[in-house]
């Protein structure tokens, strides 16, 4: 006879920092292949890892059950799964009201302690004090506004508020607690949760929990509460422990897990586990039929914009468009008619009208506040977008790829980022965007921290006792924050002082290995800003920056965009700054009035002798070594001279080898090879040598007959680094369509090492143009207008590689 089948519905990931020890997608990867149909992954106090889970889940074929472990005001934690939609935005509001009223990173809780610990833990000077936590009465509120049936609550685990109780042995508050929750939840959507991790205790813990569920008419619900998909990750759980309680692994003690029985168990070994209460274990195939809910149904909505007389967004983007375009272009012509047709056209099929339009409204906000600011990236491939002044270089001048920005077929929102000058300035344009969407209709991204070489070592060097002197000689071993590239990790922690042989030193290169791109803790975007007016707590929780004024959401860019989330961009750039001081102080000085980035002349000989020259210190983009190194041999005489001269030195073309080979055809020392004949109008202008983005689309479309849609997700496929498995997917599927169109393996090999050369460091075409245009306008104002333009550089320091007193 089969076992019967098994979910987990009580799991962690490493995103209940310092608690779980498996990434969501570990988790995800795991259940797939122990045969479970879903998993639901509990965050503690968020929904930090939902996202990754939902989107691995697509991948394969295990559903996302979503929830999260609550932290309350005594310290214990209950764990809350979501059944439908008005139960997840209640629970986003709770964990928003929560997080919003104490400081960034402040402790969320006792760091989940299991209570037959509790008591050796509380012993220890290193017991963390709650500054965190639900009140009852929240919970209450949050319950009633969700409605019956939509929120259903386990018990929880040892650290759950009944478990707590029980442990203490005080049956009278457990059943009050008990009987709280069935108030707050109904008697149908409570779950009395029994986990067996073979440790001392449980049995007790077991029987009393068994009566406890009888007593109060109550299903009871077998979970393995895994904190890791894995045994082998148990040693990284262990470090995590040591870290939420300031320890060593030496002086942990009984903080320390007493096995490492909490991994993710497949139905067999579950149900051994539990047979004497097989109806615990079938308990979890019937409540996640149940729990319907999953993050595809988030009802997110942009805001939508208020239209002048009862236009609709369609009319009036299409009226503020053409009233751009008589400015920017002067005489339409029946080329630009047709490009801004097409471009409305699919903008208003795809419902993004609004998008363009409340964009075109911060823009115009920036510009009243006296705020320089300039749209670049993908967004200036569209003429919508310059006409509309929020880009500043004309994609139909420069051929473009509209469909690198936006795509029949796409699933998710177009991205416009907006350059603005750093500081102050920029500062009043995101507080603007704040107040305008009060109370809590926007936030900034997340930027998720994981662990890297210098961070990985100096912590997991603590956790093991390791001299304060010698991580930090391995810190200055380093060349940037990554595993180093130029030396093995063995011989690098010998350098810094820890030589073969030392005892240590297994254990530390498994946890360096185990804990590298691990989440550490939640930084906030550059400049990312999600924004609804139908308040964004309901969508995400929402909690505070370390940055006054801020508040970022629990997901970043990448788990907003998969879910279809958009995000608008204001970036700080020190050269806008003092772009904008130098207009200023000449305009103050006589010297000009303030002048439209866009309309400067592009063929400056003085400009362009400056640069030829190598004479770019202090100027965008163009002032490194390497650069000044490349423009004598570039020797630009016209503005897409410099465009290239902006992208070729990166490290796509550099790691692809593309550099050397454009100079010495520019130079006439090698021949043009566009791979294949096919591909020469793309690429002409680079002298078949692919440096774009949209060049990569392109090729794509012409050897593969891929459509625009399929064309940019194969890029977002190669850049996306979360997932090898979306990338290999990707590179075969256009392997087979390129064989399908007889294009011969040699060719397919080329074409494919161009694209993986962009697999982490793609660079847009429209991203060069715009930053191009800052290039030649930095240095027009060094060629015409050096007093004021030094000057502002000075003024705004730091900025760009040279010091003040290289510029004085």
């Amino acid at each position: 006879m089969s076992p019967p089948s098994y979910i987990e519905l009580h799991a962690r990931s490493a995103f209940s920092f310092l608690h779980g020890a498996s990434q969501p997608e570990g988790l995800v990867e795991r259940a797939a292949a122990l045969d479970m149909p879903a998993i639901a992954v509990a965050d503690r106090d968020g929904f930090y890892g939902s996202a990754r889970v939902h989107y691995a889940g697509g991948e394969h074929g295990v559903r996302g059950i979503v929830g999260c472990e609550l932290t309350l005001e005594d310290g214990t934690v209950l764990p809350v799964l979501v059944a439908k939609r008005p139960g997840y935005q209640q629970l986003c509001r709770l964990i928003t009201t929560a997080k919003l009223r104490v400081p960034k990173n402040t402790p969320a809780s006792d760091g989940g302690i299991q209570p037959l610990q509790r008591k050796a833990a509380a012993r220890t000077r290193h017991a963390p004090k709650p500054t965190y936590g639900i009140t009852w009465r929240e919970l209450a509120g949050c319950a009633e506004e969700a409605g019956r049936g939509a929120l259903v609550a386990l018990t929880g685990d040892t650290a759950g508020p009944v478990a707590d109780a029980l442990l203490r042995g005080d049956r009278g508050l457990a059943n009050q607690r008990t009987e709280t929750l069935v108030d707050l939840f109904g008697r149908e959507n409570v779950r009395v949760e029994i986990q067996r991790h073979k440790v001392r205790g449980e049995d007790f813990l077991t029987r009393e929990l068994r009566d406890l569920a009888e007593h109060h008419r109550l299903p009871l619900l077998a979970t393995g509460g895994a904190d890791f998909a894995t045994k082998d990750r148990r040693p990284l759980a262990d470090a995590f422990t040591c870290l939420r309680h300031h320890t060593t692994l030496d002086e942990a003690g009984k903080l320390l897990a007493q096995n490492p029985e909490r991994y993710l168990k497949d139905a067999p070994s579950m149900a051994a586990r539990f047979a004497d209460l097989p109806a615990a274990l079938a308990e979890s195939l019937h409540l996640a039929e149940r729990l319907e809910f999953g993050l595809e149904d988030l009802g997110y909505e942009f805001p939508a914009y208020p239209c002048r007389g009862g236009n609709s967004m369609a009319d009036e983007l299409r009226h503020e468009t053409y009233h751009g375009a008589r400015y920017r272009y002067g005489t339409i012509t029946k080329r630009i008619r047709d490009q801004l047709d097409h471009e409305l056209a699919l903008i208003e099929k795809l419902g993004f009208c609004g998008y363009f339009l409340v964009v075109w409204d911060i823009v115009n906000a920036a510009r009243d506040l006296g705020v320089f600011v300039q749209g670049r990236g993908s967004a200036a491939n569209s003429a919508v977008c310059y006409a509309l002044g929020i880009t500043a270089c004309d994609p139909i001048g420069f051929r473009l790829l509209f469909e690198r920005f936006l795509s029949e077929g796409r699933s998710s929102w177009p991205d416009i980022d907006l350059d603005l000058p750093s500081g102050e300035r920029r500062e009043s344009v995101i507080q603007h965007v704040f107040e305008k969407y009060a109370p809590r209709g926007a936030a900034m991204c997340a930027n998720v921290i994981t662990y890297r070489g210098r961070s990985a070592m100096r912590e997991m060097g603590k956790v093991l006792g390791i001299p304060e002197d010698t991580l930090s000689r391995f810190s200055d071993l380093y060349a940037s924050g990554d595993f180093p590239h130029t030396i093995d990790l063995e011989e690098q922690i010998a350098k810094a002082g820890l030589p073969a042989g030392h005892p240590r030193l297994p254990a530390l290169v498994h946890l360096l290995e185990a804990v590298h791109r691990m989440p550490r803790h939640l930084g906030q975007h550059s400049g990312g800003m999600i924004i609804s007016d139908k308040g964004l707590d309901t969508v995400v929780p929402l909690e505070n920056a370390s940055m006054e004024g801020r508040r970022v959401v629990q997901w970043d860019k990448d788990d907003c965009e998969d879910l279809g989330i958009i995000k608008v961009d204001l970036l700080g750039l020190g050269m806008m700054a003092a772009i904008q001081d130098t207009v200023e102080l000449c305009a103050e000085r006589g010297r000009g009035r303030e002048f439209d980035i866009a309309k400067l002349p592009d063929d400056d000989e003085k400009t362009y002798d400056m640069m030829c020259a190598a004479d770019t210190v202090g100027v965008f983009q163009i002032e490194s070594r390497a650069q000044m190194a490349t423009l004598p041999r570039m020797k630009p005489r016209k503005f897409y001279d410099v465009v290239v001269e902006v992208a070729i030195i990166r490290p796509g073309p550099i790691v692809g080898d593309l550099v050397h080979p454009f100079l010495n055809r520019r130079d006439g020392k090698e021949e043009i090879d566009y791979i294949d004949p096919r591909f020469e109008e793309v690429l002409d202008r680079t002298l078949g040598v692919p440096l774009f983005q949209e060049q990569v689309l392109k090729m794509a479309m012409i050897i593969a007959d891929y459509s625009g849609a399929e064309a940019d997700e194969l890029r977002r496929a190669m850049s996306f680094h979360r997932s090898e498995v979306r990338m290999q997917k990707a590179t075969e599927k256009l392997r087979e369509r390129m064989a399908s169109k007889g294009v011969r393996r040699e060719a397919q090999d080329k074409i494919i090492k161009s694209i993986c050369s962009f697999a982490l460091y793609g660079f847009p075409e429209s991203h060069a143009v715009s930053f191009g245009m800052l290039a030649y306008a930095s240095t027009w104002m060094k060629a015409h207008r050096a007093v004021e333009f030094y000057a502002a550089l000075l003024n705004n320091q730091p900025m760009g590689f040279y010091s003040p007193a290289t510029l004085l």
